[in-house]
């Protein structure tokens, strides 16, 4: 498989990922980004936490405004839960080679980009937020078989089976542009349910 050479590699004094944790990137958030801070705005791994944690807040803020029967639309307690893997998997984790190229440069990407396409994917996806995803094998290891384990919650109203199709093919068309994974098995688990953000308000309605 050709290399694509477009995925943004950790940026200066990033060894691997996002220089800052998932506490100082949400403070961020919250400020609207301001003032600027170049060491997370030209971060290509500190602008994938971001892009995860803008589409948990967007599901969050919603709940937050709700009344008590919107708010059991989707447990708090769950959204602490995406918070707190966002933030585990924001670390870079093992380095994942690609397969030898000609001049047999020694390129690698990180563990934790890797789960950052999944995220990717899951944002592509219409009616999926990704819960854990984690990578079990030797990724070290150029053409060794790989089990991909993903936890998912699926939006209410949603076909399930449709879904979980649609988001397995994006997770596999990432990989395979971005990666030499040799994915063995893609094990995505359903674990719970949401309502979008523009269905909270019909909760309210209907209560």
């Amino acid at each position: 498989m050709a290399m694509n050479t477009d995925i943004p590699g950790p940026g200066p004094g990033e060894p691997g990922g996002c220089a800052h944790g998932i506490d100082a990137l949400t403070d961020y958030l919250e400020r609207d980004m301001l003032p600027a801070d170049p060491s997370i705005d030209d971060s290509p791994e500190c602008q994938r936490i971001l892009r995860s944690l803008r589409r948990v807040r967007a599901l969050a803020t919603p709940l937050r405004e709700a009344d008590e029967a919107a708010v059991t639309a989707l447990d708090q307690d769950w959204i602490r839960g995406i918070m707190e893997n966002i933030g585990r998997e924001a670390k870079a984790g093992r380095d994942i080679p690609f397969a030898a190229s000609d001049d047999d440069a020694a390129l690698v990407i990180t563990e934790g980009t890797v789960r950052g396409l999944v995220r990717g994917a899951g944002d592509r996806t219409p009616g999926v937020l990704v819960g854990r995803c984690v990578l079990e094998g030797d990724v070290t290891v150029v053409g060794e078989p790989i089990m991909l384990h993903v936890t998912v919650s699926i939006g209410w109203g949603k076909s399930v089976a449709e879904t979980v199709s649609l988001f397995r093919e994006e997770v596999a068309a990432s990989l395979q542009q971005h990666t030499d994974l040799v994915v063995a098995g893609l094990d995505i688990v359903v674990d719970d349910l949401h309502f979008e953000a523009d269905e909270i308000g019909e909760v309210g309605d209907d209560a």
